[in-house]
């Protein structure tokens, strides 16, 4: 672990050490001035400063993710629009490097856009994501009561040796199997005593007793497409 961790500072530090090389070290004449050494007017630091702002904001964005499902996919559109801008003001940082304006405002300026832009667009992009995790984050325990609920019922199918009792329970997984996961909080109380009835149905297989199982089988399948019923009506 500490060794890739090394080895990732490595590859991050390449861009750096070679851009910073190239600009204070390599000298070579170009039609307004000589590049390298410190010596450097107020628009050629602007540039500068842009460009490695543009470097960090690229290693930075995709730490700043929101937990969740789709983690990887905010990954990708945050580093994908911080990977453009770099680009962007990479080609031109180093054209007004290489230019060397005596006035920074023209520098300065066209720079101070360029990261306007990508900053609206990155917002924009990360409220959407915090939307889409909030959203996820509610929808984790919807999927939860279905799947919980359908993988008890059909764990009970296993005890239940009478054919008749058993079809009975079956109508009950298969109406949670293919019941909606979204929910509702008018919904919580039926959706409580759904999860108590499944548990009394649990005791009911646990002692043999098959008219108690089919009863409650019976009172289940009903109130599980009643709760369908409602929550279509929110739809």
């Amino acid at each position: 672990m500490r060794r890739e961790f090394v080895l990732r500072v490595i590859l991050k530090s390449v861009f750096l050490v070679i851009f910073n090389a190239l600009f204070f070290i390599l000298g070579f004449n170009t039609l307004f001035f000589v590049l390298g050494g410190t010596e450097h007017n107020a628009s050629v630091w602007i540039s500068y400063s842009f460009i490695h702002f543009a470097y960090f904001m690229l290693l930075l964005m995709p730490k700043l993710i929101p937990d969740s499902q789709s983690r990887e996919i905010f990954k990708a559109s945050i580093y994908a629009i911080s990977l453009v801008y770099f680009l962007v003001e990479l080609v031109t940082g180093v054209f007004f490097i290489l230019i060397a304006l005596e006035s920074y405002k023209i520098t300065f300026l066209v720079q101070l856009c360029i990261a306007g832009v990508y900053g609206v667009i990155l917002t924009l992009h990360m409220i959407a994501n915090e939307w889409t995790a909030d959203a996820e984050k509610k929808r984790q325990p919807q999927i939860a009561y279905i799947k919980d609920a359908s993988i008890k019922v059909k764990d009970l199918l296993e005890g239940i040796n009478d054919k008749e009792t058993k079809r009975k329970v079956e109508r009950v997984y298969d109406a949670l199997y293919s019941s909606p996961v979204k929910s509702y909080p008018d919904l919580e109380a039926e959706e409580n005593r759904i999860r108590q009835s499944i548990r009394t149905l649990e005791e009911a297989v646990s002692s043999g007793n098959t008219d108690c199982i089919i009863s409650l089988a019976s009172s289940l399948e009903v109130a599980i497409h009643d709760r369908n019923r409602r929550l279509a009506m929110y739809n």
